[in-house]
C-alpha cells in the first residue's frame, strides 16, 4: 500500500469517528477543553510537517476538530510531538486531572504491509513558570503514561471500519509551578484525537446538619474539612463537625453534628427560635415544646416557662414537668393506744390537695404540755420509723409518760414545700393513763454483813404515775432440799425503793422477789428470784495465851483480807455502775447484776469433757427437731429447729452438726465453741441453748437468728436502713465487744460475716473457733501458732507478729463499722492482701463511705490508729455511741468523699484493670446485673452514653433503691475522675 491510500483511508477513519463522538460532563473546574476551542487550539507540532495534523470534521451542523497521525506505511522510526499551550494553574490546585478521548486503529487492518506498526502513545508533562511560546525541548517532558486503547479499530465486513472510542484520565501531581504543557507522542501508530480535558476536582460546598462545609479542592488522598455550625447553632459535645474530601470530589465520613441552642429548633438547615408558648430548654435535636401546666407563656426563643405564681419546680424536677404547688394538710388525724406501756399511733389521711405532686412526706412535731406551758419533748420520746421525711401516713410514737398532755402535730411536706411560706398541717392532743404498775427493771445488793442485806431496786420510768409507787418485798431461806409443795416467805410492804433486813443467818443463801404496787394497791408482775448471801461469821478460838496471839494474828489476816475484799468489791460496784450508765436502752445487760466472771480457757482442761460438762448444758436429743438446712459451718451442717424442754415453751433454735467420719481431735474442737459460748450471758453474744454430747451425733443448740449473717443482711437491705438504724446496730456489736473485754477476752475474727442479726435488728457476736483468751493482766496478749489470719480485718501488729489484744479487736471493729456503713461492701474490695497489708503499713485507710456520719468515721480512724495504745477501749466506743443516739442530730453532719481515691473503687476498670468494654461487664463489677435489661431497654448500650448518666436518668431506667442509685452513681463519679496515684486517707 502506497502512502496516499494511507491518507485517504485515515481520512475515512475520522469521518466515521465524527458519528460516535459523545460530549461528557462534569462538575469540574475546567483548564484546557479541546473541544471547547474549536479550531483556535494552536498547539505545537513537531515536526510540523507529516507528523500530527489537525481535522476538521462537521458532525450535526457544528464544527469538530481533532488531531490525528497515521503514519503506519512508512519504514523510518516515527517521532512525532504534539505540544498544548500553556495551561495555568490557581495556587489551591496542586493535582490535575487529565482525561483523552482517543481511538486507535488495528495494526492488522493494514495487511501486514506495516512491520512498524504500534497502537500506543505517550504522555508528557513539562512544568513552568511562564510561557515558553513556540519554544520547545523534548528533555523538558517527563513521561507521565504510556496510553493503550481499550479497544482498537478494525475494518468491517464489506470494507467498513468499526470505530472504538477510549476514554483514559490520568491524575497529575503534586505540581508547584505556576502552569505546564501536555505534550503527546506518537512513535508509529494510527490515532486521532478527539478530545483532551485538563481540569481540577473539588468538594462543593455544602449545608449538613446544620453545618456549612466550604468548598475544597481535592487532593491525592482524603482531606478532612472542618465545618462550621450554622447561626443559632452549637457544637455537640466536645468533637466540631468534620467531613472528609475524597480525590473524586465527593464528602464522606462525616464527624460531630450541631444542635439549635436552646430555644431554637431545626427547620431544614436553619435554626429558627420557638414560637410564643413553646420552649427548648437544652442545645439539643428536639423541637419546640408546648409549655406544661401552670406555667407562664414566654415571648420567641424562651428556654423555659416560667411558674404561675403559687406555683414551683423542685430542684430535681426538669423544665418539661408542670409547676405545681405544696400539699394541703393531713386529714382525719388520730391516735390509737398500744398494748406495749407508753406506746401510741398516729394515723392520718394524705392531703386531698397533693399540689400535683407524689413525693408527699410528713414530719411530726411533739410538745409536751403542763398547763398553759408546752415545750418540745426533745429524745425523750421516740418515732418509728422516723420522725421526719415519713412516706406513709402513720408513725408509732414510745417512751410516752404517764398523766402528761401531749400535742403531735403532723406537717405534710412535698418537693416545692421550700419555697413556700404555706404551711399545712394538723395537730391532736392526748394523754396516756397507764392501768398497768411499773415494773422493777433490777434487784441488787448494796451492802452485807453476816446478820444483814441492804437491797435496792428499780422501776422503768416511763410506767410512773405522778404518784411514787409502793413496793411489795418477798424473801425466804433457800432450802438445800428440794422446794416443798408450801413455800413460806416473809412479806415486806415498803414505801421507798430500797430496804436493810436484819436478824439474818450468817453464810446463809436467801432467795428474794420484789414488786410494785399502783397508788391504788394494784400489783405488778414479780421481779426474776435473785439469790444473795450474808457474811460468814468468824470462828471462836479456845482459851490461853497460845490461842490469844494466834488469834490476834489470825484476826489481824482476816481484818485485813475484808479489807482488801471490800476495795475490790467497791471498786467492781463501781465499774458496774459505770457499765450501767454507758449502756443506755440500746446494750442494757441485766447480767450485770452478777458478780464479774473471767473467762476461762477450755484447753486449760486435760479432759475438754469437763469442760462441757461445767459451761453447757446438755440436751437429750428427742427434745430437738430439725426443720431445714440454713447453712455450712466448718465441721457440718447447720440447721433450723425446734427446741421443747419440758416445762418450757417451744422455741426456734439453730443446730449445729458434725459431719460424719470426724476425729477425735474434731470432736473436741468443735464442742470447745461451746464451751467458750457457755460462758458467756450477755444480749449481744449468741445464746448456747446446750450440747448433744452422749450420743453418737453431737450437736451444739443455739438461739436462732432470723436474718442471719450481717454482711447479707446489709447487701440484701442496702439502702434501705437509715443511718440511725445501722449506729443503733454498731451500739450492740460495741457493748458485746465490751462484755468479751470485760471478761479478759479476744475474738480475733471480728467481722460482719461473724455478727448474726435476729428479727428486731438485734446483733450478736458469734463465731468463737478463733477465739482465744487474753492473759489476766492488760496488755495481755495471744501469740497464734499458725493457721491463717483474716488480713483485711486484722491489726497490723497482729498480722506482724501474731500476736492479738482487745486493741486489735478494735482495729477490727473499725472495719466492721466500714461494713456496716457501706451494706456489706468487701473491705478494700478487689486488692489483694498483700496489697493490703501494704497499704496499711504506709498509712493508708478505707475512705469515708457515700453517706457515713462524720462522726462514725472519725471513730473508725480512731480505730485504726497504728499505735494499739491510742486506740479507744470498747468501753469508749459504747459511751460515745450511745451519746451520737441519743443526739440524732449529730449524725446529719456527713463526712466528705475524696473521688480521687484510688484504693480500686468499686467499678472504676475491668477486672484486667482496663476500662470496662461493655455495660454489662460494668454493671457486674458492681453486682448491679438485674439492671441489664433496664439499662439496654433505655437504650444505653456504651460506657460513653453511661458517663453522661444523671441521678434523675439512672432514677428513670428502673433503679428505685436509693442505695443502688448511689452506688451506680458514685461508680459513674469514680469513672470521670481521672485515674491518679494512691490517694486516700492517712491516719
Amino acid at each position: 500500500m502506497d502512502y496516499r491510500s494511507v491518507q485517504t483511508s485515515s481520512i475515512c477513519f475520522y469521518l466515521f469517528i465524527n458519528s460516535v463522538f459523545i460530549a461528557i460532563h462534569s462538575k469540574e473546574h475546567m483548564l484546557l477543553d479541546m473541544k471547547a476551542s474549536g479550531g483556535e487550539l494552536g498547539w505545537l507540532t513537531s515536526p510540523n510537517e507529516e507528523g500530527w495534523e489537525i481535522v476538521q470534521t462537521v458532525v450535526n451542523g457544528s464544527l469538530l476538530y481533532t488531531y490525528s497521525v497515521c503514519n503506519v506505511a512508512t519504514d523510518t522510526e516515527q517521532d512525532n510531538w504534539l505540544r498544548t499551550t500553556f495551561i495555568q494553574r490557581p495556587v489551591e490546585a496542586s493535582r490535575v486531572s487529565v482525561e483523552l478521548r482517543f481511538v486507535v486503529r488495528d495494526c492488522n487492518t493494514f495487511g501486514g504491509t506495516s512491520p512498524s506498526c504500534r497502537e500506543t502513545f505517550g504522555l508528557f508533562l513539562s512544568e513552568t513558570d511562564t510561557d515558553v511560546g513556540t519554544s520547545f525541548r523534548k528533555g523538558q517532558f517527563r513521561k507521565i503514561a504510556t496510553m493503550a486503547p481499550d479497544e482498537v479499530t478494525a475494518n468491517r465486513g464489506g470494507g467498513k471500519a468499526s470505530v472504538r472510542v477510549n476514554v483514559e484520565t490520568r491524575s497529575i501531581g503534586p505540581l508547584s509551578r505556576r502552569g505546564f504543557y501536555l505534550a503527546f507522542q506518537d512513535v508509529g501508530a494510527c490515532v486521532a484525537l478527539l478530545g483532551v480535558r485538563v481540569f481540577y476536582t473539588t468538594c462543593p460546598a455544602i449545608q449538613r446538619s446544620l453545618a456549612t462545609f466550604p468548598e475544597r479542592v481535592t487532593a491525592g488522598a482524603l482531606a478532612e474539612v472542618e465545618g462550621a455550625c450554622v447561626k443559632d447553632a452549637v457544637v455537640v459535645g466536645q468533637v466540631a463537625p468534620r467531613m472528609y474530601c475524597t480525590a473524586e470530589g465527593e464528602w464522606v465520613v462525616p464527624v460531630g453534628q450541631c444542635h439549635c441552642r436552646a430555644g431554637y429548633q431545626a427547620v431544614g438547615q436553619t435554626c429558627r427560635a420557638c414560637d410564643t408558648g413553646y420552649y427548648k430548654s437544652s442545645d439539643s435535636a428536639k423541637p419546640c415544646q408546648i409549655c406544661p401546666e401552670n406555667t407562664q407563656h414566654s415571648g420567641p426563643g424562651a428556654v423555659l416557662c416560667p411558674c404561675m405564681e403559687g406555683f414551683y419546680r423542685a430542684p430535681t424536677d426538669s423544665n418539661s414537668t408542670p409547676c405545681t404547688g405544696p400539699p394541703g394538710p393531713p386529714e382525719d388525724l388520730t391516735f390509737t393506744p398500744l398494748l406495749t406501756v407508753g406506746t401510741l399511733q398516729l394515723t392520718w389521711r394524705p392531703p386531698s390537695n397533693t399540689g400535683g405532686r407524689s413525693d408527699v412526706t410528713y414530719n411530726v412535731g411533739c410538745e409536751r404540755c403542763d398547763g398553759a406551758v408546752c415545750v418540745p419533748c426533745g429524745n425523750r420520746v421516740r418515732f418509728e420509723p422516723s420522725q421526719t421525711a415519713l412516706p406513709d401516713p402513720e408513725v408509732t410514737v414510745s417512751e410516752l409518760e404517764p398523766h402528761i398532755n401531749y400535742t403531735f402535730t403532723v406537717e405534710a411536706f412535698n418537693g416545692v414545700s421550700q419555697f413556700s411560706r404555706q404551711r399545712s398541717s394538723d395537730s391532736i392532743t392526748t394523754v396516756l393513763h397507764f392501768t398497768d404498775p411499773p415494773k422493777v427493771k433490777f434487784l441488787r445488793v448494796v451492802d452485807r454483813t453476816p446478820s444483814s442485806l441492804s437491797l435496792s431496786w428499780a422501776v422503768d420510768h416511763r410506767t410512773l404515775s405522778r404518784q411514787p409507787p409502793h413496793f411489795e418485798l418477798m424473801y425466804r431461806m433457800k432450802e438445800d432440799q428440794p422446794e416443798q409443795d408450801v413455800t413460806t416467805y416473809t412479806v415486806l410492804k415498803l414505801e421507798k425503793d430500797s430496804v436493810q433486813i436484819n436478824d439474818l443467818l450468817p453464810g446463809t443463801k436467801y432467795v428474794f422477789r420484789v414488786q410494785a404496787l399502783t397508788p391504788e394497791g394494784h400489783p405488778s408482775s414479780h421481779s426474776a428470784e435473785h439469790e444473795f448471801e450474808t457474811l460468814p461469821m468468824a470462828e471462836s478460838h479456845t482459851q490461853g495465851s497460845s490461842s490469844i496471839v494466834m488469834g490476834a494474828i489470825a484476826g489481824g489476816g482476816v481484818m485485813l483480807l475484808i479489807v482488801v475484799v471490800i476495795l475490790l468489791l467497791h471498786k467492781r460496784r463501781l465499774n458496774s455502775h459505770v457499765r450501767q450508765r454507758s449502756g443506755g436502752n440500746y446494750f442494757a445487760c441485766p447480767e450485770k447484776l452478777q458478780p464479774l466472771k473471767t473467762y476461762v480457757d477450755p484447753h486449760t482442761y486435760e479432759d475438754p469433757c469437763t469442760a462441757i460438762l461445767k459451761f453447757a448444758s446438755e440436751i437429750h436429743p428427742n427434745y430437738i427437731t430439725k426443720q431445714k438446712v440454713i447453712g455450712a459451718g466448718e465441721f457440718g451442717e447447720v440447721f433450723r429447729g425446734l427446741l421443747k424442754l419440758p416445762g418450757r415453751n417451744e422455741v426456734a433454735v439453730a443446730i449445729k452438726t458434725l459431719k460424719p467420719g470426724y476425729t477425735e481431735k474434731q470432736r473436741q474442737d468443735f464442742l470447745s465453741e461451746a464451751s467458750i459460748m457457755g460462758q458467756f450471758s450477755h444480749q449481744n453474744i449468741i445464746r448456747l441453748e446446750g450440747v448433744v454430747t452422749k450420743f453418737k451425733h453431737a450437736m451444739i443448740i443455739t438461739e436462732y437468728m432470723e436474718n442471719g449473717a450481717l454482711d447479707q443482711y446489709l447487701r440484701d437491705h442496702d439502702g434501705e436502713l437509715s443511718s440511725y438504724q445501722l449506729v443503733g446496730m454498731l451500739s450492740g456489736i460495741a457493748a458485746g465487744m465490751k462484755y468479751l473485754s470485760d471478761m479478759n477476752y479476744v475474738h480475733r475474727d471480728l467481722a460482719a460475716r461473724n455478727i448474726l442479726v435476729n428479727g428486731n435488728l438485734e446483733c450478736k457476736v458469734s463465731d468463737f473457733g478463733l477465739s482465744r483468751v487474753l492473759e489476766d493482766y492488760p496488755e495481755g496478749t495471744y501469740t497464734t501458732t499458725g493457721g491463717k489470719i483474716p488480713i483485711r480485718w486484722t491489726a497490723p501488729e497482729a498480722i506482724a507478729y501474731r500476736k492479738f489484744t482487745s486493741a486489735s479487736d478494735v482495729w477490727s471493729y473499725g472495719i466492721v463499722m466500714w461494713e456496716v456503713m457501706a451494706f456489706g461492701e468487701r473491705p478494700y474490695w478487689d486488692m489483694s492482701n498483700h496489697e493490703v497489708m501494704k497499704a496499711i503499713n504506709e498509712g493508708f485507710r478505707l475512705p469515708a463511705p457515700m453517706d457515713c456520719p462524720s462522726a462514725i468515721y472519725q471513730l473508725m480512724q480512731q480505730c485504726w490508729v497504728q499505735d494499739r495504745s491510742k486506740r479507744p477501749r470498747f468501753l469508749d466506743i459504747v459511751n460515745l455511741l450511745d451519746k451520737l443516739l441519743r443526739n440524732p442530730e449529730s449524725l446529719t453532719a456527713i463526712a466528705n468523699v475524696d473521688l480521687r481515691v484510688s484504693i480500686r473503687l468499686p467499678s472504676t476498670s475491668g477486672n484486667d484493670g482496663a476500662p470496662f468494654r461493655s455495660v454489662d461487664e460494668w454493671l457486674e463489677s458492681m453486682k448491679m446485673g438485674q439492671y441489664k435489661e433496664a439499662f439496654a431497654h433505655a437504650g444505653i448500650t456504651s460506657m460513653e452514653q453511661v458517663l453522661h448518666l444523671k441521678t434523675e436518668d439512672i432514677r428513670k431506667i428502673g433503679v428505685h433503691l436509693p442505695g443502688h442509685q448511689k452506688r451506680i452513681s458514685y461508680s459513674i463519679l469514680g469513672l470521670q475522675e481521672p485515674t491518679g496515684p494512691v490517694d486516700v486517707f492517712a491516719v
